[in-house]
């Protein structure tokens, strides 16, 4: 039997299963895209396309194919989204909830798991296109201060703005998976547009592929925080460049206070090494730092990167290593000898 089919329970296991499953699985990671930028927590986007793929699976024989099984996938997405976005709540960044904290005032104080707009690996998000473009605007729709920006949004324009803008859907197409008029749709999407125009969205420089400034920077990056170098880190940052360490409420903003806080109350990173992977459409590294009890290199951080103008703009330290590290495949354990 198949995962789906198992998943969605006994009675429907004499169904041949092999090619529904593989239409359907053939959807998962642009669903998870799309489930991701309108709940902001990778776990909640990952359980929300498991559940649409099951009742998909469920009700397979009711579907009629007067629409697209794309089309009818989104349908039953956007219900499970908008289900689980009912009690209102949204996830921010720490830049969302709080001012900057002086370096002399630094203190961490973890807020609930839930409050933070959690990292995606890209593997899981963005699915495979021969369309620079669209790669790009995918890409693009992933940062994290773009999806923080969304968070902003009520739940349905929220879904407008991200199939007529993300994804390229056709007003009537929105307006028939929400079973609404197109008036409707039109009028969510300007609403839509005026708050974010109010949301500080940035774009970071496009990463993907690195370009040569980009790579060399990132290079001397990896050399300046492997080797703690103040000094060469502080030539890389922005000067309004910002750290930020969910699920620490604590932000800080210059590099000043941030090489300050590195070798203050960060001073056990020191000897550190660091790990090249990607998430929410730009670069990004695994933090490992040296085991305090024994040989090697120990789970500390995904770092997430914003770069800006061939300077660094943004660290952002997702510290809740049990959950992370397993979900972008990473290792738990580093050796003394790694790279």
């Amino acid at each position: 039997m198949s995962e789906l089919a198992a998943a969605a329970g006994s009675g429907t296991g004499a169904r041949p299963s092999g090619d529904i499953d593989s239409r359907l699985e053939g959807h998962r990671v642009e669903l998870t895209g799309y489930c991701y930028r309108m709940l902001g927590s990778a776990f909640e986007a990952e359980d929300a396309v498991q559940d649409t793929l099951v009742r998909a699976w469920r009700s397979f024989d009711k579907f009629e194919g007067r629409s697209s099984l794309r089309s009818w996938l989104y349908r039953i997405a956007t219900n499970v989204c908008l289900d689980m976005l009912n009690a209102g709540k949204k996830r921010a960044r720490p830049v969302d909830l709080t001012g900057p904290t002086p370096l002399a005032q630094a203190a961490l104080n973890p807020l609930p798991e839930n409050t933070w707009l959690e990292p995606m690996p890209d593997g899981r998000i963005l699915p495979t296109t021969d369309d620079p473009a669209e790669a790009a605007v995918a890409r693009e729709s992933v940062r994290l201060a773009f999806v923080a920006a969304l968070q902003h949004l009520p739940p349905k324009q929220r879904a407008v703005l991200i199939l007529r803008e993300v994804l390229a859907w056709k007003a009537a197409e929105v307006a028939e998976l929400l079973d609404t008029s197109v008036a409707s749709v039109n009028s969510a999407l300007q609403r839509a547009r005026a708050t974010l125009t109010d949301q500080d969205t940035v774009a970071a420089d496009a990463a993907n592929p690195l370009d040569e400034e980009q790579t060399k920077l990132l290079e001397r990056y990896v050399a300046a925080f492997e080797g703690y170098d103040m000094k060469a880190l502080t030539a890389l940052l922005h000067e309004d460049a910002v750290m930020t360490m969910p699920p620490f409420d604590l932000w800080l903003r210059g590099h000043d206070d941030i090489t300050g806080f590195m070798t203050t109350m960060g001073a056990s990173c020191a000897g550190s090494r660091l790990i090249a992977t990607s998430a929410n459409g730009t670069p990004a590294f695994a933090h490992y730092k040296p085991n305090p009890e024994g040989p090697g290199f120990v789970p500390w951080a995904v770092q997430v990167i914003d770069i800006k103008d061939g300077a660094i703009t943004g660290m952002h330290c997702f510290l809740d290593t049990p959950r992370w590290f397993p979900l972008f495949g990473l290792p738990d354990h580093l050796d003394d000898d790694a790279a």
